[in-house]
């Protein structure tokens, strides 16, 4: 079975949603460089996306996105500003919608912990502003990757 298929935390499905479900990312940057961790499921499979992943009942946005980190790649950080909004609206060959999220991403700065692969991160690498261009990106993640590098360069 699909991962997605699998229900969320409020016992929907993932797919086929009968509304949105609303989710948080992190930009994480260490050393001026940001970390990339590639999807291991749907949606963007293989591709390179900034950590993050729906956000459970009773959770803020901010604390999803630093679960989310922790969980995927077992890095701590701590949260400077929002970055961006992004919608993953994904409809099937007869338009009907597969996928619907809205994620909230924030900007943060590595705290601690090495980046480690596991279920939801087959590769991780921290990237450089000139490299990222260089990378397989998920939807979106150019933008707010690029939104976020903005940010940190006018970061004291």
């Amino acid at each position: 079975m699909d991962q997605d298929a699998v229900v969320s935390v409020s016992g929907e499905s993932r797919l086929y949603p009968a509304r949105p479900f609303a989710a948080a990312s992190i930009a994480v940057f260490r050393d001026r460089r940001l970390l990339l961790a590639s999807r291991t499921r749907p949606p963007g499979a293989g591709l390179f996306a900034l950590p993050g992943g729906a956000v459970e009942i009773g959770e803020t946005m901010q604390q999803a996105a630093l679960r989310e980190l922790r969980e995927e790649v077992g890095l701590i950080a701590r949260i400077v500003a929002f970055n961006a909004h992004h919608e993953i609206i994904e409809p099937d060959a007869t338009g009907r919608i597969i996928r619907h999220f809205i994620i909230a991403s924030f900007v943060g700065l590595w705290l601690s912990g090495e980046a480690q692969v596991g279920p939801e991160a087959g590769a991780v690498t921290w990237v450089a502003r000139p490299d990222l261009a260089q990378m397989p990106l998920a939807d979106g993640v150019a933008a707010m990757a690029a939104q976020a590098f903005d940010l940190m360069e006018r970061w004291p």
